[in-house]
């Protein structure tokens, strides 16, 4: 059997990415941060592992839990239709959590709970994410957090989640609103997309779906987050740091001179 602990965690990705994680945003010890540490490189290696036993095909979530959540899963399924309807209705929402986000880097917030980002809005793909995985749960599904990297670039990491409906995982990235599919309407999961890179640019709709590329699928890890678990999480909500100000600075400026690594990660 493949050593899983030797797959786990951001270092799995190279120095630069590796450096990244350990300079991430998010407050120390807080829930986002714990997830990233046990994320786990999808690869041959793992991928059998990761699709069958790794995250439970039911979800867990007990009615009560989060009750606030729950009122949201209500408003945005307010009839339930088929699974995939109800999946593509929680994906609209959260993809727009960024029309509420504000671009001011003094007064930017990252972290916290479900309920905390709902409210303020966020285009902060990791805070979305994990939006859409409890939702996800909430009404049902079993999902998880997953994170992807075009490692030959600087700060090309981006996070999505996987659902399970009949029988199959599938990828949905909560920021831009895309569900991948097979063409017979089956859903794509992410190791599927990474083997069969024609497949995800067939779900490209331009400009809008910019992550929605072969090389953002270069690299991906899995991690389990269960919304039912919150006791069990540190939620504190943070600002940036200067690390991250630095980048979101440079991508104010629209990156003159290209994307490129401003900390020496690449050294």
């Amino acid at each position: 059997m493949t050593d899983i602990s030797a797959y786990r965690g951001p270092a799995r990705l190279g120095k630069a990415y590796r450096i990244m994680f350990e300079n991430d945003t998010h407050a120390a010890g807080s829930v986002d941060l714990i997830i990233v540490e046990n994320m786990i490189l999808l690869c041959k290696e793992t991928a059998e592992y990761l699709y069958t036993a790794y995250t439970p095909e039911k979800s867990g979530y007990i009615k009560g839990a989060k009750p606030e959540l729950e009122k949201y899963v209500e408003r945005i399924i307010p009839v339930r239709g088929s699974d995939e309807e109800c999946i593509e209705k929680i994906a609209l929402f959260t993809s727009s959590l960024q029309d509420r986000a504000t671009s001011d880097l003094d007064s930017m917030k990252v972290g916290g709970t479900e309920e905390d980002i709902i409210t303020r809005g966020s285009d902060w793909c990791t805070d979305v994410a994990r939006v859409g995985c409890a939702l996800c749960q909430v009404a049902g599904f079993s999902a998880r957090m997953v994170y992807l990297f075009d490692v030959t670039k600087a700060y090309h990491g981006h996070a999505i989640i996987e659902v399970y409906r009949d029988s199959a995982w599938g990828a949905v990235d909560t920021v831009t609103n895309v569900i991948y599919r097979h063409e017979e309407g089956k859903a794509a999961s992410v190791w599927e997309l990474m083997n069969s890179p024609e497949m995800i640019e067939k779900h490209r709709r331009g400009d809008s779906t910019y992550y929605t590329t072969s090389d953002q699928f270069g690299r991906a890890a899995i991690s389990n987050y269960f919304v039912w678990n919150y006791r069990e999480y540190d939620y504190t909500v943070s600002g940036l740091n200067d690390y991250k100000r630095a980048v979101l600075e440079m991508a104010e400026k629209g990156w003159p001179g290209g994307f490129r690594w401003l900390h020496g990660e690449e050294d």
